[in-house]
């Protein structure tokens, strides 16, 4: 499509989400040729990839290739890893909520409830519920695997094939080890500041912001110093953007988070928000301390929901979280300022640092 149609960051999310239409386009004839019923799998895949999302990673990877100055690279081949960064996020979020029992993704059932609810209407043997997530696990596997794909076919150079390869693997790593320190935390019952802000940076951070502003440095020929800025830069902002949806996922309104309120508290999260929480509670007032335990992981009534978000509001963890995100933004900014980052590049960073960490409940 070449560097031309892509004029600004915002063109990105929509250059990706055509490019990604066309790999589901492209594939349909195979799933088709496996059988019917897998062929319908792979199209409720792709309206879940396709109907939602702002495409943040691929925005950041963009960033990261402008970053780096005159292009070097084919941008052809940046869009086909955008895209595949895209694939990466709907294996995650298909996954997480199977391990969340989400019922809801953006305002629609996750992909395995409405597996579950086609077994249940077409009156199949054994359990919805478990067939439901069976196949979910194996349509967040395919997009695993077809991002993998996108990678391997973009036609780098040897080089560069070798150098995207290395910073894919890691954060392929990193995401899946991150939600394995997510659901241990969350068995453990792991109540600490570091564990929270261990699966944040690699759970989130690393692959939302860091690698992806990798992957585009060092697609446009980034020097090594650059590339340490960003990945600084993209750990910090990260942290801060985990931290807003912590923040989202207990206060957030349903109708624009397309989450229950409280739905991390009912899940049994041990967010950085709950810890500063239980910290604090600890404190000053240990009665409120053991309610709040008490609530988390479990089924709430709308009046136990509402006691368990004034507990946390008073005990002044909001308060917290949003000055450690406030710190967070200050560093990031601070090293992306002082970075080798062409000017308009600082700019496009500094609107999505504010964008991605500013959101309202």
């Amino acid at each position: 499509m070449g560097d031309v149609a892509i004029q600004s960051l915002t063109d990105v999310p929509a250059a990706t989400t055509d490019l990604l239409q066309s790999v589901f386009a492209e594939r349909a004839s195979t799933a088709a040729d496996i059988g019917p019923g897998f062929e319908d799998a792979v199209s409720a895949m792709s309206a879940f990839v396709l109907r939602g999302g702002k495409r943040v990673r691929p925005t950041f990877a963009w960033a990261g290739y402008r970053a780096a100055g005159p292009i070097r690279s084919d941008p052809d081949r940046l869009l086909s890893v955008c895209a595949a960064l895209e694939l990466v996020q709907a294996c995650a979020l298909i996954h997480d909520d199977i391990i969340d029992r989400s019922d809801t993704r953006r305002g629609f059932p996750t992909i395995h409830r409405e597996f579950e609810a086609r077994h249940r209407e077409a009156g199949w043997r054994g359990d919805a519920a478990d067939y439901g997530e069976g196949v979910a696990i194996l349509l967040g596997d395919l997009a695993l695997a077809w991002a993998d794909d996108l990678v391997t076919e973009a036609g780098f150079d040897p080089a560069m094939h070798r150098c995207v390869s290395a910073i894919w693997r890691g954060m392929r790593t990193e995401v899946l080890g991150g939600q394995f320190l997510d659901i241990a935390t969350e068995a453990s019952g792991d109540e600490t500041s570091a564990a929270a802000y261990r699966v944040m940076r690699f759970k989130t951070a690393a692959y939302t912001v860091e690698r992806p502003l990798h992957l585009g440095a060092a697609i446009g020929g980034a020097e090594p110093d650059l590339i340490e800025s960003l990945r600084s830069f993209g750990t910090d902002i990260g942290i801060a953007f985990q931290l807003r949806d912590d923040l989202l996922g207990v206060f957030g309104d349903p109708s624009i988070t397309g989450k229950p309120a409280g739905d991390d508290i009912i899940a049994g999260k041990r967010t950085a928000l709950l810890s500063a929480a239980l910290g604090k509670l600890d404190a000053h007032d240990q009665n409120a301390a053991d309610v709040l335990r008490g609530r988390v992981g479990r089924a709430l009534t709308a009046d136990e929901l509402a006691h368990t978000l004034a507990i946390i509001t008073d005990s002044g963890a909001v308060i917290d979280v949003e000055q450690q995100i406030d710190d967070l933004v200050t560093s990031a900014l601070a090293t992306l300022t002082s970075s080798s980052a062409t000017p308009s590049a600082k700019a496009d960073l500094t609107d999505l640092a504010t964008a991605m960490t500013r959101r309202q409940y």
